[in-house]
């Protein structure tokens, strides 16, 4: 307590402390509940930021600033009302900062959203707001003045992915590339189609744009009456394509099974899912998308099923140094669950492209 105490008095918080407690189980990032002693001033989350992951604070800290700056200026444009339970801020530390490194770890401390909640539901309903709210959020940082930088470099690269796949297969460093060929030859006939995000960005027929690129329906705050608030987690916010927030959404929502089902009779797209997250996305996202991002939105469910199969299967034939695993064959087992449900979308494609064109 004494510790975490010492690291806020680093920061320029209104108010005086009372307590310190755990707030949450994120996977990424230790976040604490900070309380003050006036009623009239606010409590605040205090996050100890995951610098394994996010090696560049500097450039972490002043994406979500500038992010978050953006959208603030959005809401007082159109006069919105509680605007401070609709966009998160952060305190600067009194370094100058947006964070504070006490020689071994980096924190930061942002205002706490009162009477807010996260949901783990994943529904028709709940995916239609997370279609309203990352649409949303990608058409207010549409128009973002200055460039990004990727906190995660090539994140959602196909050809990278593919490529770090390729030198896996080349080393087979545990000899188990014979019992996964099938995999192999499956993604490889899928390669040119899969890697044409970056091939039509290179021939600039497709724009990057500020992504959030980790959509999860958890990844939003609701007011008392179940409506959005706003998008948080923003530590993943980047150059993308909108393939990352639209695709990356629908792989683990839309997903009838688990990720790592080893009964592959219940891995399969759930159509319903779709529909209400792609019905959200396109009210609020259509007034910027290009008709060649509408077009590849069924490209972009086929897409992440892909990417992670890939994923997946490189870290088999590493040796499981990359994801956690319970048992030899979680990874194999997770490569089979992807491929199973990247086949199900594949078969889902023309129904996909028919209700987009009733969407719009």
């Amino acid at each position: 307590m004494n510790d975490l105490q010492n690291i806020v008095s680093h920061f320029s918080i209104d108010g005086t402390l009372s307590d310190i407690k755990p707030l949450g189980t994120g996977l990424i990032n230790d976040s604490y509940q900070v309380t003050t002693i006036e009623k009239d001033k606010p409590d605040y989350v205090l996050q100890r930021i995951n610098h394994t992951i996010f090696q560049n604070v500097d450039m972490l800290q002043e994406n979500i600033e500038t992010v978050t700056s953006h959208i603030r200026n959005k809401l007082e444009e159109r006069k919105e009302e509680d605007i401070d339970r609709k966009v998160l801020k952060f305190i600067p530390a009194k370094n100058g900062k947006h964070y504070y490194f006490d020689s071994s770890n980096y924190w930061r401390i942002m205002i706490f959203i009162p009477h807010a909640k996260t949901y783990e539901t994943v529904n028709p309903e709940y995916s239609y707001y997370a279609g309203v709210a990352f649409g949303g959020f990608q058409s207010m940082l549409a128009d973002i003045p200055v460039q990004l930088g990727e906190t995660i470099p090539n994140f959602h690269n196909m050809e990278f992915r593919l490529h770090q796949l390729h030198e896996a297969t080349e080393v087979n460093m545990t000899g188990r590339l014979s019992e996964v060929q099938f995999y192999i030859n499956e993604i490889e006939k899928r390669t040119d189609e899969m890697c044409k995000a970056e091939r039509f960005y290179r021939e600039g027929k497709l724009p990057k744009r500020v992504c959030h690129c980790d959509t999860k329906v958890n990844n939003m705050m609701f007011d008392e009456d179940g409506k959005v608030l706003c998008v948080i987690d923003l530590d993943t916010v980047m150059p993308s394509f909108i393939f990352s927030d639209y695709g990356d959404f629908l792989r683990t929502a839309a997903n009838t099974g688990n990720e790592d089902d080893k009964d592959l009779g219940k891995v399969n797209f759930n159509m319903d899912i779709f529909k209400a997250f792609t019905k959200g996305y396109l009210e609020s996202a259509k007034s910027f998308l290009t008709q060649i991002e509408i077009e590849n939105l069924p490209y972009a469910a086929m897409l992440f099923p892909y990417m992670q199969c890939v994923r997946f299967l490189t870290d088999y034939l590493n040796g499981d140094t990359y994801y956690k695993i319970e048992y030899p064959e979680h990874n194999l087992v997770r490569t089979k669950a992807q491929f199973k449900l990247l086949q199900s979308v594949e078969a889902h494609v023309t129904e996909m492209e028919e209700y987009i064109k009733d969407c719009l």
